[in-house]
C-alpha cells in the first residue's frame, strides 16, 4: 500500500493551544551526549592514563590512542548506558502504560514458560532469517560492512542466551505477553502445536516490519561508527585552528560521530521496560521506498559521485575552493556548515534511546522539532546546497551547472517525499502526533510560514477550530 502525498486534511485539522509534550525528555540525549564525551576524552587522553597506571603498550612499547573499530562500538555503551539511567531513574518510563508492563502482575513463571517457549522460538527464528538475509546478501562481505559483520557474529550467541531470562522475566510484567513475536512464534511451530487460531498474519506482518528495519539498518550504522570515531580521536584541533576548511570539517565530523552514535543506540535499544520498543514499522511502500532510496545498497548508481544517475557534484570542487585565500569568508560560511550540521545531530540527540527510520516509537515535539517537522532533513538538504554548491562548477559549463542543480532538487524532492511518508505513518498511529501536526501548522516558526505558502498556492483553506476532533482516537 502506498502513502498519500499528503497525509493529511488540513483544513479540517483543530491547531491544540498548545504543543503536545514530547514522549522524550531533554535530559535524555545530553545524558548519552556527556557519556559520548568522557568516552572519547578517554581514548584521546589513554597515553597519559596508561602511563600513569603504569599500562603496557603492547609490543612496540608504544601507547597509542584508542582510536579502533572497538573502541568506537564501545562508545555506545558510554552512550546508551546514561541515557538509560536517566530514562529510568528521572523519567521513570518503565512506570508509563505505553510499555505494555503492569510491574504488580508478577505472574508465576510456570504460567509463563509455555508462552515465553513459544516467543523465544519466535525471535530466534526472526534471527535466523536475518542472519541468512545477511549471508546472502553480497554487499554485506565487502567494505565497513566487514566490521558490522563480524560484530553480529560475535553478539549472536550472548544474545541468544540472555533472550532466554529476559524473556521469561518481561512475560511475568506484560499485560498481553502474546505480542507480535509470539504469534510469529505460533506461526513457526506451526498449527498442531500451538493452534492456528493463536496466531494472526497482519501482526506477524507488522513483527517483520519492525524487524526488518532493526536489521537493515541496525548493520548499517555499525558499519560506519569507526571511521568518524577514528578521526576524532586521533585529531589535534590545535594544529588545525590555523586552517578553516580543516577545522571547520573536523568540527562537522565529530557532530556527524554524535549523530552516528546516538542514532545506533536508538535501533539496537528498542526495549519496553525503557519504553522505546517500536509500536509499528510503517506500512507504507512508499514510505520504504523513500527511505531506502538514500541508504547502500539501493543509493548505488542513484544518488553520488560522478557516475551516478543523480550526480549533482559534477566538477563542483565546493566551498573551500570557491572562498580559498579569503578567511573570514571560509570562516564564516564554515559556520553556516557548522550550523546546519548541528542542527541535523541535534534532532537526533532529542531522540535519546528512540531514533530509527520508519518507525513510530512515541511523538517528538521538542528541540528543533519545535520549529519544524523535519529539521534533519531540511538541515541535510540544505548543507548539501552549501557546501557543494552545484550550480558553480570548474568547467565552465552552464549545461552541468543547471544539470547539478536539478538532480539535487530532485535528491531534495525524495526527502521532502519521505518525510510525507513518515508522517502518514504517524498521524495514523497516534491522536498526539495528529495535535502536534496540527499546531505545528500555526505556530511552528518554520513550519507554519511554509504551510501558510502551501495553502496559498493550492488555494486550501486555513485550519480551523472544531468542537470534536476530526480524527478518530484509536
Amino acid at each position: 500500500m502506498t502513502a498519500p502525498f499528503s497525509p493529511v486534511p488540513t483544513s479540517r485539522t483543530a491547531p491544540p493551544l498548545r504543543r503536545p509534550e514530547s514522549d522524550v525528555s531533554t535530559g535524555v540525549g545530553f545524558a548519552g551526549l556527556a557519556g559520548l564525551f568522557v568516552w572519547i576524552a578517554f581514548c584521546r587522553s589513554y597515553p597519559e592514563i596508561a602511563g600513569v597506571l603504569g599500562l603496557g603498550g603492547g609490543l612496540s612499547g608504544e601507547r597509542g590512542v584508542l582510536s579502533g573499530p572497538y573502541a568506537a562500538l564501545a562508545a555506545m555503551l558510554f552512550t546508551a548506558v546514561p541515557m538509560a539511567l536517566w530514562s529510568v531513574l528521572i523519567d521513570k518510563v518503565h512506570l508509563r502504560p505505553s510499555t505494555g508492563i503492569d510491574w504488580k502482575l508478577a505472574r508465576p513463571i510456570a504460567e509463563v514458560l509455555p508462552v515465553s517457549v513459544v516467543k523465544l522460538c519466535g525471535l530466534w527464528a526472526t534471527w535466523a532469517l536475518l542472519a541468512a538475509f545477511y549471508a546472502l546478501a553480497r554487499w554485506y562481505w565487502s567494505g565497513s560492512y566487514l566490521f558490522a559483520m563480524e560484530v553480529l557474529t560475535i553478539a549472536i550467541l550472548p544474545l541468544v542466551i540472555l533472550s532466554v531470562p529476559y524473556v521469561i522475566w518481561i512475560d511475568r510484567y506484560l499485560v498481553e505477553p502474546r505480542d507480535a513475536t509470539f504469534q510469529f512464534g505460533a506461526f513457526v511451530l506451526g498449527g498442531g502445536v500451538i493452534g492456528r487460531e493463536q496466531w494472526d498474519s497482519g501482526t506477524i506482518a507488522k513483527h517483520w516490519r519492525a524487524w526488518a528495519i532493526k536489521g537493515f539498518f541496525g548493520a548499517f550504522m555499525i558499519s560506519i561508527l569507526p571511521p568518524g570515531f577514528a578521526q576524532i580521536v586521533e585529531s589535534s584541533p590545535a594544529q588545525l585552528i590555523a586552517n578553516p576548511v580543516e577545522f571547520v570539517m573536523l568540527l562537522v565530523t565529530l557532530l556527524f560521530v554524535i549523530d552516528v552514535q546516538i542514532g545506533t543506540v536508538g535501533y539496537l535499544l528498542t526495549l519496553r521496560p525503557l519504553d522505546s520498543h517500536i509500536r509499528s514499522g510503517n506500512p507504507f511502500l512508499a514510505g520504504w521506498l523513500a527511505a531506502l532510496l538514500c541508504y547502500p545498497p539501493f543509493v548505488w548508481g542513484i544518488i553520488g559521485p560522478n557516475d551516478q544517475i543523480l550526480s549533482y557534484e559534477f566538477a563542483t570542487p565546493g566551498w573551500a575552493h570557491w572562498f580559498a585565500g579569503n578567511d573570514a569568508l571560509l570562516w564564516a560560511w564554515g559556520g553556516v556548515l557548522l550550523l546546519l550540521t548541528g542542527i541535523y545531530a541535534w534532532a537526533t540527540v532529542v531522540f535519546g534511546i528512540r531514533f530509527s527510520n520508519l518507525t513510530y516509537r512515541g511523538v517528538l515535539t521538542h528541540g528543533p522539532y519545535r520549529f519544524t517537522r523535519h529539521p534533519a532533513y531540511l538541515s541535510k538538504n540544505l548543507f548539501w546546497w552549501a557546501s557543494v554548491l552545484p550550480f558553480l562548477v570548474t568547467n565552465g559549463s552552464l549545461a552541468d551547472a543547471i544539470r547539478n542543480s536539478v538532480f539535487l532538487l530532485v535528491v531534495n524532492g525524495i526527502y521532502y517525499w519521505r518525510a510525507q511518508t513518515e508522517e502518514a505513518h504517524l498521524l495514523a498511529e497516534d491522536p498526539k502526533y495528529r495535535d502536534y501536526h496540527a499546531w505545528m501548522e500555526q505556530h511552528g516558526m518554520i513550519t507554519a510560514p511554509l504551510a501558510r505558502l502551501k495553502r496559498m498556492l493550492t488555494g486550501s483553506p486555513a485550519p480551523r477550530r472544531e468542537e470534536t476532533h476530526p480524527f478518530p482516537a484509536e
